[in-house]
């Protein structure tokens, strides 16, 4: 996460506000960017990691359709932002997926049940269990109501003005991490665009940048693809070349024309921080503690999908309470929780119009802020977390706070007079400089990348001058998928953080070795390694 306060610059360095001209609403632009690394694995019958997607459906972004159609029930004006990786869009879209995903909510809904009948002497437990029964049903309806087709629910949503759309780099690379390697550059933005207008119609003009990484010699490459606006970490606007005058408060734009906006780190800290954000609040539902981690094995064992040990299965019975995973915890309670969401609703909402309203005594156009976060946060990290976006947007609804939640892209259309800077070189994450994914736990694997791109684009050029068969342009298009599912940034940062055992380092190493043995197939064995 990044330290940075806002921008210290003085009056004087910023142009002054026009006299007697009245105070447009500021632009809240909330932008959740939903992604999963690609895990589909047919030759088990369950396996462990694909959970991690069900968990998301079901936790995170059928609750987000619910938000939605309730603000189309309703007629709450303004928009929301969703990047849908081509990862996750591919995974939402897949058949066999779909089917395990169902089966999973059948297990899960017995399980409720049956912690129902377990805590029949225990009243204020079995309310709980009732409440994840009733919820896990209505979830159940919702799916079989949309054809279990999350992207198309979504796109009607982006079609009729709620949601703008975008999409990011095909496998979610660190895309700096690229620039050596133009051809894989170019083939993952152009994979990624292609997907999303294929599941949704259109082509995205916004992008978002995998682990928010930028370098200045990304932009021809973007503006290339199709691509007119991006978000970047704070630090790469405040540090930009020049100081940008209205600090992180407008969109800039590079000499190119691509628009940026930088991330407002205070609704970051508010949200997302470990300490002092509103998911550490006392009445939320706490997220380490699962019944999967406390029953007995042999009750709990069932119930998982393809785990050989215990897991989390969503079924959470104890809020947060105090710090620290002690035995102290105290039983969940739904109504509080909620009443919790309405007050960090209205805290965030009037915090955003207090800073849009100091920023705006130095600023000719409305003040922009920009709050990206992991879609994911909202319902699985953070379980009250769509309930959270839904008490925002309709609170700035219901109230003249000089407030308006919008689009980037529709933000843009307001603010047309863009100060030309160079955005620095940055990420998100820890250190904000690429130190994550370039850490000695997965630095290793930046050698062997290289290689087999060089291997694929050397052997891509010798046969480009001469007709190919149909198995070999089957084998490259195989060795090329193949070579960027091993480009994926989320490999590297699993291993860094260590929470996915020896998963991520076998997925990557189980790809490079597939690019090597089609590129001997297509060759007899003969090209070179080196």
């Amino acid at each position: 996460m990044s330290t940075h306060e806002e921008s210290h610059r003085g009056p004087s360095e910023i142009p002054p506000a026009r006299a007697n001209e009245p105070a447009a609403p500021a632009h809240l632009l909330l932008l959740l960017h939903a992604h999963l690394p690609f895990v589909r694995h047919p030759e088990h019958p369950e396996f462990f990691e694909e959970s991690w997607l069900f968990e998301a459906v079901l936790e995170c972004y059928l609750p987000l359709l619910q938000v939605l159609d309730g603000w189309e029930r309703d007629r709450i004006p303004g928009g929301l932002t969703l990047s849908v990786s081509p990862t996750l869009l591919s995974m939402w879209r897949d058949p066999l997926l779909g089917q395990r995903l169902r089966q999973h909510l059948e297990r899960l809904i017995c399980f409720a049940e049956q912690e129902a009948i377990r805590a029949h002497f225990l009243p204020q437990r079995q309310r709980i269990a009732h409440f994840y029964c009733h919820r896990l049903r209505t979830l159940r309806t919702q799916l079989k109501d949309i054809g279990g087709d999350l992207a198309a629910a979504f796109g009607r949503h982006a079609r009729e003005g709620r949601l703008e759309l975008i999409t990011c780099a095909a496998t979610h690379p660190t895309l700096p991490l690229l620039l050596d390697e133009p051809g894989a550059l170019r083939i993952q933005l152009r994979t990624a665009i292609d997907a999303h207008a294929r599941s949704f119609g259109e082509a995205p003009t916004g992008f978002w940048l995998p682990e928010c990484a930028w370098d200045p010699e990304l932009e021809p490459f973007l503006l290339e693809a199709g691509i007119r606006w991006t978000v970047l970490e704070t630090h790469g606007v405040l540090n930009a070349t020049p100081r940008p005058q209205r600090a992180i408060f407008a969109p800039v734009r590079t000499a190119g024309g691509l628009a940026v906006f930088g991330r407002d780190p205070r609704s970051a800290r508010q949200v997302w921080s470990r300490q002092g954000g509103y998911p550490g609040d006392p009445r939320y539902r706490e997220f380490h503690r699962d019944v999967g981690h406390e029953a007995d094995w042999e009750y709990v064992r069932p119930h998982l999908h393809g785990a050989s040990e215990r897991t989390f299965t969503g079924l959470k019975f104890h809020r947060v309470t105090g710090p620290g995973p002690g035995e102290t915890k105290a039983l969940y309670d739904r109504d509080e929780a909620l009443a919790a969401v309405q007050e960090h609703a209205a805290h965030f909402v009037a915090a955003r119009v207090q800073v849009a309203g100091a920023a705006a005594q130095h600023l000719r156009t409305p003040a922009v802020l920009m709050a990206p976060y992991d879609a994911e946060l909202f319902g699985h990290w953070w379980f009250e977390g769509p309930e959270f976006l839904d008490a925002v947007a309709r609170r700035i609804a219901a109230s003249q706070v000089g407030l308006t939640l919008t689009t980037p892209s529709q933000s843009l259309k307001h603010t047309p007079e863009l100060q030309t800077v160079q955005p620095a070189a940055s990420t998100w994450g820890e250190g904000g400089h690429f130190g994550v994914w370039l850490d000695p736990a997965n630095a290793w694997t930046q050698v062997p990348l290289r290689r087999a791109g060089h291997r694929l684009t050397t052997l891509a050029s010798q046969l480009a001058a001469q007709a190919q068969d149909p198995l070999t342009e089957r084998l490259m298009a195989q060795a090329s998928r193949e070579l960027l599912l091993a480009q994926s940034s989320d490999w590297p940062f699993l291993m860094k953080m260590g929470t996915a055992g020896s998963y991520p380092a076998t997925r990557f190493r189980e790809h490079l070795a597939a690019v090597n043995r089609l590129l001997d197939a297509i060759n007899g064995g003969n090209l070179a390694t080196g």
